[in-house]
């Protein structure tokens, strides 16, 4: 009796995806001679959140390093006729074919409040070019220019795309200018804290005994402490006759002093586990130093996961921040950031007459999930092998 006459059929056993490529996809030499790194990549690219994450994440810093470029106004430049004025509608095209404008405001009296306020006028069209010049600048304070990438063609004439605040300030410029000082403090503080992590995680697993336990009492320490109360004590040691730039370097010391405790955790463990390898004790037969044989041969051979803990450490130091200068202990004005921004949202009665003063709020959201998506696929990337 055949299969056929029963109706049966076979059915080959899938395989688990391991997040690498099959053979036939790739050829089985390229497989075969794949690296670590490359099978990293090939399981990264299947992470598609991964993927949108790190491309929103390129985006973020791109706006960060061109800020003066991007910005349709100076951050600190204000209109006080225009106080409050909502957003404006970007349009392309009207009767006559494309014609790049805005429609203007005129002022009308709430039947509600009586109170006067802007609203569009349809009827009032104002001219908006590419690669307009406005209010000078340098550019990363070394090449002056005075392009910007979009602007009204007459800059006497209003253009918030975003809405303007309580002293008639664009919010589309005032955010794209505070991307760069939240998203910087996010790296430097994720460099010093990936320094004092590395360095005293690496002693604590490296040494252990008398060391290690020094180490991971100042550790539990600062982890006992609750982390607000914290920040609030050491921003308060802040003199305020600082300049804002060195209130900056300040707070970002201060995120970096208390957020290196756990990858310093991670780094002890994974020094504990690869400290007896054959490959350490090559190298300290070799003759070398400890701190070459922890730099040069230790580190590296983990550097997949300390890129992943530095991503998801991001967004730990992107919140930090934000909510330090919201509470008004971190950066203050005349400094922009994505926080000292939201600070203008703390009044209730604020933000019912300008709810557009919550966007900041909104790229916070979107940049934090972003570096976690991203962290995420790094962290999976790390383990190619792994399902």
């Amino acid at each position: 009796m055949s299969l056929q006459d029963n109706d049966l059929t076979l059915s080959t056993p899938t395989k688990p995806d391991t997040g690498v490529p099959e053979v036939a996809d790739v050829g089985i030499t390229q497989y075969q001679r794949a690296g670590q790194w490359r099978l990293a990549w090939w399981k990264f690219k299947r992470h598609k959140l991964a993927v949108a994450g790190g491309f929103v994440v390129l985006l973020v810093y791109f706006v960060a390093a061109f800020a003066e470029f991007l910005a349709p106004q100076s951050p600190g430049a204000y209109t006080a006729r225009y106080t409050y004025a909502p957003p404006q509608q970007l349009h392309f095209w009207d009767e006559t074919g494309f014609n790049l404008h805005v429609n203007g405001y005129k002022v009308a009296v709430n039947k509600q409040s009586f109170a006067r306020e802007f609203v569009i006028d349809p009827q009032q069209k104002i001219p908006v070019g590419l690669f307009v010049r406005s209010a000078p600048y340098q550019l990363w304070g070394l090449i002056p220019s005075d392009i910007h990438l979009i602007g009204p063609l007459d800059p006497r004439q209003p253009m918030y795309l975003w809405g303007a605040d309580r002293l008639g300030r664009d919010m589309l410029s005032r955010v794209i200018h505070g991307t760069r000082i939240s998203m910087t403090i996010g790296l430097l503080g994720v460099c010093l804290s990936l320094f004092f992590g590395i360095l005293l995680g690496g002693l604590s697993g490296y040494y252990g005994g008398q060391v290690d336990n020094i180490i991971q009492r100042i550790i539990e320490f600062l982890l006992a402490i609750p982390t607000i109360p914290l920040w609030m004590g050491l921003a308060a040691a802040i003199p305020p006759s600082l300049s804002p730039v060195q209130v900056y370097f300040m707070i970002t010391i201060i995120l970096s002093l208390v957020g290196w405790t756990g990858l310093a955790r991670v780094i002890r463990g994974r020094f504990m586990s690869i400290k007896n390898e054959d490959f350490v004790v090559a190298a300290r037969l070799d003759g070398a130093s400890e701190l070459g044989i922890i730099l040069r041969h230790m580190a590296p051979s983990f550097a997949s996961h300390i890129i992943a803990s530095v991503t998801l450490a991001i967004p730990v130091m992107v919140l930090s921040e934000t909510a330090l200068s919201f509470l008004g202990i971190g950066l203050r004005p005349p400094v922009v950031s994505w926080g000292v921004l939201l600070q203008e949202a703390q009044n209730i009665r604020s933000v019912g007459t300008a709810p557009w003063l919550l966007l900041p709020g909104i790229a916070v959201i979107v940049t934090v999930l972003a570096l976690n998506f991203l962290g995420d696929g790094l962290r999976d990337a790390a383990d190619p092998y792994s399902e």
